[in-house]
């Protein structure tokens, strides 16, 4: 499979050093060229997507189609970040999905309730993940078909 460039940015909220490290390695196995933007906990997620700080410069920072989100975070838990998210119009159709090792039904309601678009559990090792990865790259990153709309991007709906 030859590497494809991604065609929009993926943020990782994975605080987790070896798990960043995994994801990078999945999503390079997968066949794509540009590892994701990351952020290492919730607070810094919320920093990049603002585009404050450290992540003030877009051309460097860019703002994500793709969110992959932990729920177990320091400093501002993964669920909060996802609150956060859905509580701004302006970013309401970014896809936001949860990877994380949380298998309990009350974290699966609530983020399906704050309209998480998926929730997916960590796999315990790398062949498994770079699976995800593929599937991510292929459904949301070429079947899915999105449109910019200034500096969001939307799910393009048929009628």
């Amino acid at each position: 499979m030859s590497p494809i460039a991604l065609k929009s940015t993926i943020l990782l909220v994975e605080d987790e050093p070896d798990d960043v490290f995994f994801m990078k390695l999945a999503f390079k196995r997968a066949g794509l060229i540009e590892p994701p933007h990351v952020a290492r906990d919730g607070h810094e997620a919320i920093a990049y997507l603002n585009g404050e700080g450290d992540f003030a410069d877009r051309s460097l920072h860019p703002l994500p189609s793709l969110v992959l989100l932990d729920l177990k975070l320091p400093r501002i838990m993964g669920m909060e970040v996802l609150k956060w998210i859905r509580a701004r119009p302006e970013w309401d159709l970014m896809v936001v999905i949860i990877l994380t090792s949380s298998q309990q039904a009350k974290d699966i309601r609530e983020a399906c309730a704050l309209r998480a678009n998926s929730y997916l559990l960590k796999p315990s090792n790398p062949d498994d993940l770079a699976a995800i990865a593929d599937l991510l790259k292929r459904y949301w990153l070429t079947l899915n078909q999105p449109t910019a709309t200034g500096n969001v991007w939307s799910v393009a709906l048929a009628r």
